[in-house]
């Protein structure tokens, strides 16, 4: 299966503990094209249909786009490691825009500073 930064699956996030979010549910891929080429797992974000939690810097709006049946959010502080295996059916892709706003949100939920020139590099690599 080809993997890449920004495509959105259903994954199966079962077992969770606590607060994290579960199910089958839509996840992004934020894990750089090497890692997602060459290792059993991905890092992915969880995204949510509950549009009506407080927004948060971590939270990027999906609102009808990248194949979603609903307005979504992406939840950067949701952020976890999985085995490929868990993914299930691709969903779509986030443009660009989309991706530089996830790379921001992803910055402050990790305390990182200047994201974006490394998502403008890694996309003239694809």
């Amino acid at each position: 299966m080809n993997i890449r930064k920004g495509d959105i699956f259903y994954a199966d996030l079962t077992p969770i503990v606590g607060s994290e979010q579960g199910g089958i549910r839509p996840v992004l891929i934020i894990q750089n094209n090497i890692g997602n080429r060459y290792s059993p797992t991905v890092i992915a974000a969880a995204i949510t249909s509950q549009t009506s939690k407080h927004p948060l810097p971590t939270h990027v709006s999906l609102d009808g786009i990248c194949g979603l049946r609903r307005d979504s959010t992406i939840l950067l502080e949701q952020i976890r490691t999985i085995d490929r295996s868990r993914l299930r059916e691709y969903i779509g892709r986030l443009e660009l825009e989309k991706l530089q706003a996830v790379d921001q949100a992803m910055a402050v939920s990790l305390g990182l500073e200047n994201p974006v020139m490394l998502t403008q590099q890694m996309c003239m690599d694809m």
